[in-house]
C-alpha cells in the first residue's frame, strides 16, 4: 500500500489553474523559441541542480553549475561537491531526454536504477543503481542525532518499489500532473529504496514526471531551486515529517504535502513567468543599445547572462553566439572598454561581471516589477 492520492478542495483547483494559465502563457512565448531560451534553459537547469544538492549539503553557486555544464572549471566548488553535482547534471541530462522518448516509455526499476548509478556511482561502497539491503533512517533538522523517519525493512523495497512502478505507469492518470508528480516524490523518498541519494532521487523523478507530460521542458516545472533556499528548506523537511510519520504510514493523510508542494509550483512558476519576461525585455533593450554603440546584436549573448547577474566567460558567450576565438575575444573587449563588463581574475579563472552601463539597464527593464504573489491567501 502507497502513501494515497488526497482529494483536492476548491482552493487547490483555483492554485492549479492558475499554475496551468501561467504555463500556457509560457508556452506561447517559447514556442518561437527566443533566441535567448537557450540561455534561460540552461539558467534554470543550473538552479534546479544547485538547489537539490544545496539541499543534502553539497552547496554550489548556480555559477560554477552553469560552467560545468558547458564544460568550463567552476570557480569556487571544491572537489567533493563537484563529483555530486557533475552526478546529478547527467542524470537530470537523461531526464530531458526522455521528455521525448515516445509512447514505448515505461517506467521500471533499470530506470530507477539507472538514474540512481548516474547520481551516486562515484560512491561505490554506497551501492549505487541497486536496493538498500540494511535499514535506512532519516535525521531530524533539528537534531542529527535523532531519526525523524525509520523507513520500512529492506525486504520491502522491491515489492514497495514495484507498487510505485506501477502506480507511475498506470496509477491517477486523471490527476493533474503537479499532483501525480508530488505523490511519486512522496511515496519514493518515503520508501527510500537506496543506501543514499533518495532525497534528489524523489525530486528528480518528481521532474521526470512532468518531462513525460513534455507540454513544458521539465525545467519550467522543476521545484528544486525553490526548496534549495533555507527556509523553503526547512519547511519541506517539516512538512515530509508531518505527512510521512515517524515510520511507513500511508494511511496518513498526504494533504498537506500536496498544499505545500502546489504553493511552490505557484511560485515557481511565477519566477520562470518574471524571467522570461524579463529577459524579452533586457534583449531588446541591450539589442539597440548594443545598435548604438555600432555593435553587432551578437553581444546581446554576453550581456544577457550580466544582466541578470551571473558571470560571463569568454568561451561560454563563444559557444552561445557559435563564434571564432578571434570573434568572442574582440567582442569581449569591446563590451569592457564601453563600460558594458568589467574583468575579473586571470588566465582560466577570468570571467567578467556588470559595467558601469548595466546598472542603467537593469533599472530601465526591472522598473516595473511587482511582488510575488502568495497563492493561497486570496
Amino acid at each position: 500500500m502507497l502513501y494515497k492520492t488526497p482529494s483536492l478542495d476548491a482552493d487547490d483547483r483555483r492554485v492549479l489553474e492558475e499554475i496551468e494559465n501561467m504555463r500556457i502563457r509560457l508556452r506561447h512565448q517559447l514556442r518561437t523559441q527566443p533566441r535567448w531560451s537557450g540561455q534561460l534553459r540552461r539558467n534554470l537547469t543550473a538552479r534546479a541542480i544547485a538547489g537539490s544538492n544545496t539541499i543534502e549539503g553539497y552547496a554550489a553557486t548556480v555559477d560554477d553549475v552553469e560552467a560545468l555544464m558547458t564544460g568550463e572549471e567552476p570557480l569556487e566548488t571544491a572537489d567533493r561537491t563537484r563529483v555530486e553535482l557533475e552526478g546529478y547534471q547527467r542524470a537530470m541530462t537523461y531526464i530531458q531526454a526522455l521528455a521525448s522518448a515516445g509512447e514505448e516509455f515505461r517506467y521500471d526499476a533499470g530506470l530507477l536504477n539507472g538514474l540512481q548509478f548516474m547520481m551516486q556511482g562515484h560512491h561505490l561502497d554506497k551501492r549505487p543503481g541497486r536496493w538498500r539491503d540494511g535499514p535506512v533512517y532519516v535525521t531530524s533538522p533539528d537534531d542529527p542525532l535523532v531519526p525523524a523517519y525509520t523507513a520500512p525493512p529492506h525486504e520491502q523495497v522491491p515489492a514497495l518499489t514495484g507498487e510505485l512502478l506501477d502506480w507511475l505507469n498506470d496509477g491517477d492518470l486523471d490527476a493533474p500532473v503537479h499532483v501525480r508528480a508530488s505523490m511519486a516524490h512522496l511515496n519514493l523518498v518515503n520508501i527510500h529504496p537506496w543506501k543514499d541519494g533518495n532525497g534528489r532521487m524523489s525530486r528528480a523523478v518528481s521532474t521526470l514526471v512532468f518531462a513525460r507530460e513534455a507540454l513544458m521542458p521539465p525545467e519550467f516545472s522543476s521545484i528544486e531551486e525553490w526548496l534549495g533556499r533555507g527556509q523553503n528548506t526547512y519547511a519541506y523537511y517539516q512538512v515530509l515529517q508531518q505527512v510521512g510519520g515517524p515510520r511507513w504510514s500511508p494511511e496518513r493523510d498526504t494533504h498537506p504535502w500536496i498544499r505545500f508542494c502546489l504553493d511552490a509550483h505557484h511560485r515557481q512558476a511565477q519566477q520562470a513567468q518574471r524571467r522570461t519576461d524579463l529577459l524579452s525585455r533586457a534583449w531588446i533593450h541591450l539589442a539597440e543599445a548594443a545598435e548604438h554603440d555600432g555593435l553587432d546584436e551578437r553581444v546581446v549573448y554576453a550581456l544577457l547572462p550580466a544582466f541578470w547577474g551571473s558571470r560571463v566567460r569568454r568561451t561560454v558567450y563563444q559557444q552561445d553566439a557559435q563564434l571564432s576565438d578571434q570573434q568572442a575575444i574582440r567582442d569581449i573587449r569591446e563590451l569592457v572598454r564601453r563600460g558594458w563588463l568589467t574583468p575579473h581574475g586571470k588566465a582560466r579563472a577570468r570571467y567578467y561581471a556588470p559595467g558601469p552601463r548595466m546598472t542603467p539597464a537593469q533599472e530601465v527593464v526591472r522598473q516595473s516589477l511587482e511582488p510575488y504573489a502568495d497563492p493561497y491567501m486570496h
